[in-house]
């Protein structure tokens, strides 16, 4: 009976990943070519494995407001008298841990799928895991009037008190996450608590406004629209509308063990947790304070407005994301140029959010890499001083898509050179910029989007398996293009693409969308990277709010820069970052779009006339970081 309902908890939990794949393509036979491999070495999670199974004690910590959180903690099985080993902490605020409905709670607590098997990683190479609910979700108390509060940080510090009090505890301690939990391990490390010595923030942003919520100055109607949805339903104890079908399996968070009552009343005290797109729909620029309720812009509770102590705390950081991973790739890399650390740390791979899929579209598969032996090398050296070659590694690593391969280097971006190509008439791209003056036309209608499965609906839990952007030729067919001809040999692109393009539109707001591809000797089109600016917030700034490795922008009200129909505008700005190698024989080619339906903001309702000039005094142009190396 056991083994049975084991089977069938073990299909449900692959239901819950699962996502309707394009047909005659199946990848779960295949290996991501992500394997970790030379300037990469894999790690043995094995060698120093001495225990078997784990122990489980879920209970509430008081915090010194008297706000009880929920707190799960797993211990190594055997665990003796006397042995000290090291915690990883862990916080969240989507559910420490789900509540399995009978009869599948016989087999399982709720430990299940990705994030189990990591557990038993590092309980099996002796570390204790704390994992809890922050403040105001979950099965915990309090309220959530917005991200990463103050309370919720200093939250963090009592927590890690807590843990270097306890008998097994060495005193040492890490902190890791995804997404929200990523940026609940950075604020953790400002706290400067002399335990923590080192965090892993994956795929997490650094900058909320432009990672996120407005890159390029264009609201993410996607992503804060369903965040904030998925969050008040979970915060009220109920499935987001996407899991809702799992109803039969999850009935909502882990109570407390022996505390079901209190559960209720936890959940009761969400009821004024705030939702981030009401505020979000409120304003256009990144100083502006949302008018729902919120006393504070987003900057101030936005990573790198702490970054200067999170670089005093001395905490050694991993930065840790994907090429199609939002823009949480750029927040990954402007984090990491933002920090002095010589053990710091930068991986950018081929993989979605998440990292369980290789999304390359050369190798459609599951990742490859072993994420929990890539995060237990990096704590076994600062929390065990296990000197296991980590350093002797390059500090940043890079997949490049194409050539399949990483590549190490001591910092980034990685040697390159700089090299135009300029539109021109007839759609051509090229190096000469010789060309006759004149533009192109195209009237934005709104019917271009990126579809279902993409960079940006990564972020939210959307892709489920390695298929984005793909029939992008048939989908980008109505677009602008520049192509250049076809590369007499390969081409390594590493770093950060940018386009100065020169329009004027008949409408007094507007937005330009740029999409890099590769188009092969067969017609194949390939979505390569992409980035948009709007025209409003095109004023570079002189003074950037961090270090970058490309033309800023403040983004705020002060710089608003107002378009006047048919004015001819330059507008500058960065594609996302990228590591690809361009076949030869293959063409480059941008796409060039006024929105992004499927995503972003309609700008206008009823469409509007945009002109890209081109040639003579209007050097509208790509430049590309073309690898030396």
């Amino acid at each position: 009976m056991k083994k049975l309902l084991f089977l069938l908890l073990m299909t449900a939990a692959l239901q819950l990943q699962a996502q309707e794949i394009p047909s005659k393509r199946i990848y779960k036979k295949h290996i991501g070519t992500d394997i970790a491999a030379e300037t990469l070495k894999p790690y043995d999670t094995k060698v120093n494995a001495k225990y078997k199974g784990l122990v489980l004690k879920s209970f509430y910590l008081t915090m010194s407001d008297s706000t009880k959180l929920a707190v799960d903690l797993y211990l190594p099985k055997g665990l003796k008298k006397g042995d000290k080993i090291p915690t990883i902490l862990h916080q969240t605020r989507y559910w420490r841990r789900p509540q399995v409905r009978f009869p599948f709670s016989i087999v399982t607590n709720g430990l299940i799928g990705r994030t189990a098997e990591m557990i038993k990683v590092f309980i099996a190479n002796g570390y204790a895991i704390v994992n809890v609910d922050v403040r105001g979700s979950g099965a915990s108390f309090g309220t959530h009037p917005h991200p990463w509060t103050e309370s919720e940080v200093k939250d963090g510090a009592e927590i890690l008190d807590w843990i270097v009090s306890q008998p097994w505890s060495n005193g040492k301690a890490g902190s890791m996450g995804v997404s929200y939990g990523g940026t609940t391990a950075e604020f953790l490390a400002t706290n400067k608590h002399t335990a923590l010595k080192a965090v892993v923030l994956m795929f997490s942003l650094f900058d909320i406004y432009e990672d996120n919520a407005f890159p390029g100055g264009v609201h993410n109607v996607w992503f804060t629209k369903g965040w904030g949805e998925a969050n008040t339903l979970m915060d009220a104890n109920k499935l987001p509308a996407n899991a809702e079908k799992y109803r039969w399996l999850i009935k909502g968070v882990a109570p407390v063990k022996h505390q079901k009552k209190t559960l209720k009343a936890a959940v009761e005290s969400h009821v004024d947790n705030r939702n981030v797109h009401d505020g979000a729909v409120t304003i256009d620029y990144r100083d502006e304070v949302p008018n729902s309720g919120a006393k504070r812009p987003v900057d101030e509770f936005s990573p790198h407005n702490f970054v200067n102590i999170l670089d005093a705390s001395g905490v050694a950081v991993y930065s840790y994301s994907g090429w199609h991973d939002g823009a949480y790739q750029h927040a990954a890399i402007k984090r990491h140029l933002n920090l002095s650390n010589p053990q710091n740390k930068l991986i950018l791979g081929p993989w979605e959010h998440g990292g369980a899929f290789n999304t390359g579209p050369f190798v459609r598969s599951k990742a490859g890499f072993d994420h929990a032996a890539e995060l237990l090398k990096f704590f076994d050296f600062h929390l065990k001083d296990m000197k296991n070659g980590l350093y002797e590694e390059p500090r940043v690593n890079y997949f490049t898509t194409g050539s399949e391969k990483w590549q190490g280097a001591e910092s980034w971006p990685p040697a390159a050179k700089n090299q135009k190509f300029f539109l021109g008439a007839s759609n051509s791209l090229s190096v000469s910029g010789i060309t006759q003056q004149g533009h192109d036309f195209f009237k934005e209608e709104n019917r271009f989007g990126t579809g279902s499965s993409n960079r940006w609906t990564a972020v939210n839990g959307k892709v489920t398996n390695p298929y984005t952007y793909h029939n992008w030729k048939a989908r980008t067919d109505s677009l602008l293009h520049y192509c250049s001809e076809p590369l007499a040999g390969e081409m390594e692109v590493s770093g950060h693409p940018t386009v100065t393009v020169y329009t004027s539109m008949n409408s007094c707001e507007g937005a330009i969308f740029v999409y890099l591809e590769e188009v092969d000797s067969l017609g194949n089109v390939y979505c390569v990277t992409e980035g948009q600016l709007k025209a409003t917030h095109r004023k570079l700034s002189e003074f950037g709010l961090y270090c970058e490795a490309v033309p800023q922008r403040s983004h705020s009200f002060v710089d608003e820069s107002l378009v006047i129909p048919h004015e001819i505008l330059e507008l500058n700005f960065d594609l996302l970052p990228i590591s690809w190698q361009f076949k030869k024989g293959s063409r480059i080619r941008i796409s060039i779009s006024g929105g992004d339906k499927d995503i972003f903001e309609i700008i206008n309702p009823d469409g509007y006339e945009i002109k890209i000039h081109h040639g003579g005094k209007y050097k509208s142009m790509l430049e590309l970081p073309i690898s030396t190396e």
